[in-house]
């Protein structure tokens, strides 16, 4: 987009040549979409109180989040809009990758749009239907997973890889596209269980594509890749580009949802963050370390399945409340304290998934 335009006229003035370059775009297309958050908004906020678009609180939940009823939700359309414009400005849509994401990013924040809207304006509590909800979110996992299997130019279509190891590649043929399922749908399910708190959710959705946009720059330079012995990715390396614009965005959006927030994400915000990691670990390779470096996301979804699980077989709840991080509050933690602590833990395990990259 504009980066091909201002390329386009380096042979007139050689410092245009600067825009060839991966990361002096993505430090562009983070600092644009950080930009786009805090213009876009308060405006949005603004428009969302105007139009009633607020947050229904469970009255079985910890009293603390009473005060939240009124905040405005559906603040997911402030990430999708900086990191679409931002995207626009500097990423470059001849690569397919760049348009798989997305269109993940899209598709998911769609089916959340659907869901936020029937909960706040049609004042449906269990908004759109789970079977609605969940077949949506496979169909488009789907339709991602067919096209990376069948794509030509990637030569480990089909292949998952593990950390540490440098020669386990495992080869899973057709089951890769399942597998892929899994992971996308998964992955945009974790984020939106871990948006319980203010803050939370974004926090870690920063800190996972700040590992991710390392490691997804490494295995799409060859020289790097080769050097580290993990997977060369031709055409990948474009995706940093997007992490940039997420990255930006995601803080730019903390601004408004740090304690206490102004503003939720609403689904349409933590279907779209989750929906794009997960397609991003899959498109990169990186699906194990996606749990790794989103060990977070992968807690709070296994403390709502043994909580339910419990109660189901004994009748017993295993936690005070799920997700896990209700939990805690419940037991006294303050919710900055949840926040603050969750967000060290997420980044030691983001630490922990770029020394995967050397531990080979």
């Amino acid at each position: 987009m504009l980066y091909e335009l201002l390329y386009s006229l380096y042979p007139y003035f050689s410092p245009f040549n600067v825009f060839r370059y991966i990361t002096f775009r993505t430090s562009l297309a983070a600092l644009t979409a950080l930009v786009v958050t805090l213009v876009v908004a308060p405006r949005i906020i603004q428009w969302l109180k105007k139009i009633s678009m607020t947050q229904q609180i469970r009255d079985d939940g910890p009293k603390t989040h009473l005060s939240k009823a009124g905040t405005p939700t559906m603040g997911g359309i402030i990430i999708i809009i900086a990191v679409t414009s931002s995207m626009i400005l500097w990423g470059n849509f001849r690569n397919i990758y760049v348009c798989v994401v997305l269109l993940s990013l899209l598709g998911f924040g769609a089916i959340g749009f659907i869901d936020d809207y029937l909960k706040a304006v049609k004042k449906n509590p269990k908004g759109l239907r789970p079977i609605y909800k969940f077949g949506a979110q496979l169909l488009l996992a789907l339709a991602i997973g067919i096209f990376l299997y069948v794509n030509p130019k990637d030569p480990y279509a089909s292949v998952l890889s593990a950390p540490f190891f440098k020669q386990w590649l495992f080869d899973l043929g057709i089951f890769y596209i399942p597998f892929s399922i899994f992971v996308i749908v998964g992955s945009s399910n974790a984020v939106n269980l871990t948006d319980g708190i203010d803050g939370l959710a974004i926090g870690l959705v920063a800190i996972a594509t700040l590992a991710n946009g390392a490691l997804v720059y490494l295995s799409g330079h060859a020289q790097f890749a080769r050097y580290l012995q993990v997977l060369y990715l031709p055409g990948t390396g474009e995706l940093t580009v997007f992490c940039g614009a997420l990255l930006g965005a995601s803080l730019g959006f903390l601004w408004y949802n740090a304690y206490p927030a102004e503003v939720f994400m609403g689904d349409v915000g933590s279907l779209a963050l989750g929906g794009s990691l997960g397609t991003l670990a899959v498109v990169t390779k990186h699906e194990i370390v996606l749990a790794v470096v989103g060990g977070i996301f992968v807690i709070e979804t296994v403390s709502v399945v043994l909580q339910v699980a419990s109660f189901k077989l004994t009748g017993n709840r295993i936690f005070k409340m799920a997700p896990i991080h209700h939990h805690f509050e419940l037991k006294g933690w303050s919710e900055p304290k949840v926040i603050v602590r969750f967000w060290i833990a997420g980044i030691i395990l983001a630490l922990f998934s770029l020394a995967t990259l050397k531990l080979r």
